[in-house]
């Protein structure tokens, strides 16, 4: 048994799915259902037994000591977190409360539970908490990727939040000897990404004939990450990684923004042309950059190669095209997490320039 948080959202939700479909393990999945919480990701999942979902917070130390005393998991992955930049600008406070004082409360309960377990369960728990390569902070055109060495430097709430919780996660290792592990990844696309993030905003406002926005003048560049290569590593890291330690995972891809819309735009082109017979590239819209936009980020994967055999299966010509086809395939999905709190959401943030 493994305990699963944040296992509703796009991340976790991948996980918990691809997690099933290879084992027979069973999962706990705590998740908040905040609004990229999406109970419906996980809907393959009515009636299987070795799935229990429950709707709760990480800071609710009562409910996690409850759920580790029940269900006794042998490992913890922590994807519980607020998660997006730009919302964190405009309500920092959130993405405190849930990062940093979510992921202490988390850490103090699983370690009262880990000192109590028998010395053979002890040694084999694991907790894995799932972070962000935005830690970093940014990088120049020729600067090397960042690799595990390199120095925190967070430009935004979101990625101080997740940088404070980083170094909660490696204090209570170093300090209580908890078997921690970290790992910092790339942007991650796929099914089930929430449309508020760059490639599902494009495809579905591609769909819906409304403009396609590009922060700023579109040359950010990020390292791109197919969600189902991110979830193949994470096993990997859970399975044989060393506690204590950091594993970058990236998908060796680094492309500029603009380059992702028109890439998308092309996809859309071919597998669902529109009516009028124009390119959707006709619908890309240039908006004012948002504050502190880092420029770019690159992850060396190299070290979970190296030590545990990991790398990516999917290039991002053929992630993008699976990510595409699963939007075009799952219509309904789109249009129930599109309600008209995010509709506002997306009309205020970009607004043209």
């Amino acid at each position: 048994m493994i305990l699963v948080t944040g296992g509703a959202g796009f991340i976790g939700a991948n996980f918990v799915l691809d997690w099933l479909a290879q084992s027979q393990e069973p999962a706990v999945n705590l998740d908040k259902l905040t609004y990229a919480g999406n109970a419906e990701n996980l809907a393959s999942l009515a009636g299987d037994a070795r799935h229990v979902f429950v709707h709760g917070d990480i800071g609710d130390t009562a409910l996690v000591e409850r759920l580790l005393a029940e269900h006794r998991p042998r490992a913890v992955v922590n994807f519980a977190a607020e998660s997006h930049v730009d919302r964190s600008i405009h309500g920092p406070e959130d993405f405190i409360q849930t990062n940093v004082v979510g992921t202490l409360r988390l850490l103090e309960a699983v370690r009262h539970h880990w000192n109590a377990l028998p010395a053979g369960e002890k040694a084999a728990f694991r907790f894995l908490h799932v972070s962000t390569d935005e830690v970093y902070g940014t990088l120049s055109s020729t600067a090397p990727a960042f690799t595990e060495q390199n120095k925190y430097e967070p430009n935004s709430p979101y990625s101080a939040s997740k940088a404070a919780s980083d170094h909660l996660v490696r204090a209570w290792h170093h300090t209580y000897g908890l078997p921690v592990l970290t790992t910092n990844c790339s942007n991650n696309y796929g099914p089930y990404h929430f449309p508020e993030k760059l490639i599902p905003l494009m495809i579905v406002n591609a769909l819906a004939g409304k403009p396609l926005p590009v922060y700023g003048d579109g040359q950010q560049v990020r390292d791109w990450l197919y969600v189902k290569d991110h979830t193949s590593a994470i096993r990997r890291v859970l399975e044989a990684g060393t506690p204590g330690e950091t594993y970058n995972v990236g998908g060796w891809n680094e492309k500029p923004n603009i380059e992702i819309v028109q890439t998308v735009c092309a996809l859309l082109d071919e597998l669902r042309p529109r009516a009028d017979g124009r390119s959707y590239t006709t619908q890309i819209t240039y908006v004012k950059d948002r504050p502190g936009h880092d420029r770019r980020y690159a992850i060396d994967a190299r070290k979970i190669e190296r030590e545990l055999g990991w790398k990516p299966a999917e290039t991002f010509d053929t992630g993008i095209r699976k990510t595409v086809q699963w939007y075009l395939a799952h219509p309904e999905w789109v249009a129930r997490v599109q309600s008209g709190s995010y509709r506002d959401w997306v009309a205020k943030q970009y607004a043209a320039a």
